[in-house]
Formats: C-alpha cells, structure tokens, sequence
C-alpha cells in the first residue's frame, strides 16, 4: 500500500524528526509512505480575514498540486468525524483492497485548510476539538496508520 502524507511546513525540532523517523522505519513493513513538505506562509499576529484566506488558498494551491488526481484524500480539519483506531483501521484496508491501495492524507498550515483542499478531500478526519501543533499532528497521525496496520494484521501492540 502507498500512504502518501502531504504537510505544510517543517519540521525543525530533532524530536520531532526522530519520531517521524521511527514511525516512516516501522511503517516500512507495511506500506511504503512519501512525506511531501510543503512551504508555508508567512502569518503575522494581526491579520485580516481576507488575508488569512489568501494564505490558506496559496497554501491550498500547494497541496491540491501535490495530489495525484486519482488520490484518495484524508484531509485532517477539527471539524471532521472523529474515528476510532479501529475504524481508521478498516478505512485503510477498505482502500488497500478496493480503493486502488493509495491514501493521501493532509496536514494544513497554522490557519487550517481551504474550502478547495476541503472540497477535494474524499473524507475529514478530526482527532478531536483541540487543537495541536501541527509537528505533532504528524507524529501522530502516523501512529495511528502504524496502529491500523497492526490491528489489520492481528498483530500485537502495546495499548
């Protein structure tokens, strides 16, 4: 299975990197996965709302160009279903046996996503109403495809 992570920004902490890391090696068993960084903008404190939309549509350009067309996109938005691992889970098998084995999921920048990138998801995925900082989004989104690897294999994993 292809899983395709598509992130605005860099990652600039070593912890961070380490764990993307260790997350890409032990995928590798399962999937082979392509992490596409993407520039992002700069976002003064004071900002208008027109200027926080051109940011996220500039941002959005970006991502929606580093889509393949027949991708089947996860976009992650605080205002998307929230999942169980299990249902991630079964969300990827669906789409390694029927869907084309091929699953991109986006991580937007610090003002969220454009209602293009939204409207081009296929779904929306929250892990929940906080919000985190998008270095850590990564991390765990990535162990949480990780963990639905295992479960749909019946592997063990620490709970």
């Amino acid at each position: 299975m292809q899983i395709q992570l598509v992130c605005v920004g860099k990652l600039k902490e070593k912890y961070w990197v380490g764990a993307v890391e260790e997350y890409a090696k032990r995928l590798g068993a399962y999937a082979r996965l392509d992490i596409r960084e993407l520039p992002d903008e700069k976002t003064p404190d004071s900002m208008s709302p027109a200027e926080e939309d051109q940011v996220r549509s500039r941002e959005g350009e970006r991502i929606l160009a580093a889509l393949k067309p027949d991708a089947h996109v996860v976009a992650l938005a605080i205002e998307g279903d929230t999942w169980t691992s299990e249902q991630l889970a079964a969300h990827l098998d669906k789409q390694a046996v029927y869907g084309g084995g091929s699953v991109s999921f986006i991580i937007g920048g610090s003002l969220g996503l454009s209602p293009a990138v939204l409207a081009r998801a296929d779904k929306k995925l929250s892990f929940g109403r906080m919000t985190y900082p998008h270095q850590l989004m990564r991390v765990l989104l990535l162990e949480q495809v990780y963990r639905g690897f295992k479960i749909n294999r019946g592997e063990p994993y620490h709970k």
